[in-house]
């Protein structure tokens, strides 16, 4: 498995981009086509097809971090809010893991994703 970092920047409040991150109905708009949560178990569903993710840990305005739970491996999925210093940029920081010969194709699904969230946000 091959650890991924994707940054990318918005134009957005820190508080509106962490709720579409962190919370079903706000990852229900781009991430996937519906969200449920029981206890700290998220069940994402696409095109009727679902996968559930433990949420292993959150901090307001600052990241949520998920485990898929049919993985056997110590991969995880984390989105990550930085406030660049200089330019005062909102920066949202993927970290994800892919196999070597995903690794391109999963780059494409989250650049796609994200534009998603862009397109929702106005950013």
């Amino acid at each position: 498995m091959t650890k991924i970092e994707l940054e990318f920047i918005f134009n957005s409040s820190e508080r509106i981009l962490y709720n579409r991150l962190s919370t079903p109905s706000g990852l229900s708009e781009w991430f996937a086509d519906d969200v449920l949560v029981k206890d700290n178990i998220f069940t994402f569903i696409w095109e009727g097809a679902e996968e559930k993710a433990e949420l292993l840990g959150k901090k307001d305005l600052c990241y949520a971090k998920f485990r898929w739970l049919d993985n056997d491996d110590d991969t995880y999925f984390e989105f990550r809010i930085q406030t660049h210093d200089v330019t005062n940029e909102i920066a949202l920081i993927i970290t994800d893991f892919a196999e070597d010969d995903e690794k391109q194709e999963t780059v494409e699904l989250w650049e796609s994703q994200i534009n998603n969230l862009k397109h929702i946000l106005g950013a």
